[in-house]
């Protein structure tokens, strides 16, 4: 069953702690966080202190946190205490997956391996079975609002097959270019976890949207 998890990214900060509320009043049981550090990404945005904020306010949700950052390290136990649930890094920011693994399995937390486009799922090879959550962005990382890169669905299929192979329990999560128009297409890919955000935070009844889009993916 294939569920929303709607991404802060796209929030009005000055109403926060109210649309937290009203995703979550319409059923969102993940919130994704982005964390962008400047660097790995050419935008900055969020620190411990929102995850911290995000946890305040819904005690019971599934936070995931995305560190789009050159050394993930160096923040696991931070992100860890301020309230994520399970952790995701970047493939292509550090050579030493086991060491990344080994510090968020230490603070307690799952972990998620984060796939940019153009990084081939041969990456997966020897760490897969280690991994909660795999994270297949499929925009260029760094800014919301993108559109979906066409083909992208070939890479969820072949992750989805990859994983069903060899008899794991990961999730897949997708994160760019959400629409309307092909959220349940992206879902029966085998999407089982969808991130989206200017849809759902844009929308004037952040309640309702969540709702429909949740009931849309469920069968998935």
């Amino acid at each position: 069953m294939a569920k929303l998890a709607p991404s802060i990214l796209s929030c009005d900060f000055s109403r926060l702690r109210e649309q937290l509320l009203e995703a979550w009043e319409g059923g969102a049981e993940i919130i994704h966080v982005d964390v962008m550090d400047g660097h790995f990404v050419p935008n900055l945005t969020f620190g411990p202190l929102i995850v911290e904020a995000v946890r305040k306010v819904l005690p019971e949700a599934f936070i995931d946190v995305h560190l789009m950052m050159d050394n993930p390290r160096a923040f696991v136990r931070d992100f860890a205490q301020a309230g994520a649930d399970l952790i995701s890094f970047h493939a292509e920011a550090v050579q030493d997956f086991d060491a990344v693994l080994q510090d968020i399995a230490r603070v307690g937390k799952k972990s998620g391996l984060a796939l940019c486009p153009g990084t081939p799922l041969t990456i997966l090879d020897h760490v897969l079975g280690k991994l909660s959550l795999v994270l297949l962005l499929t925009v260029n990382p760094g800014f919301g609002g993108q559109k979906f890169i066409s083909g992208m669905e070939e890479k969820i299929r072949a992750l989805r097959r990859r994983i069903q192979e060899k008899g794991l329990r990961v999730e897949i999560a997708i994160d760019g270019g959400v629409k309307e128009e092909n959220i349940e297409f992206l879902a029966s890919c085998g999407a089982s976890i969808i991130v989206a955000g200017s849809l759902v935070f844009s929308a004037q009844d952040i309640r309702g949207t969540v709702r429909r889009l949740s009931e849309r993916i469920r069968a998935y």
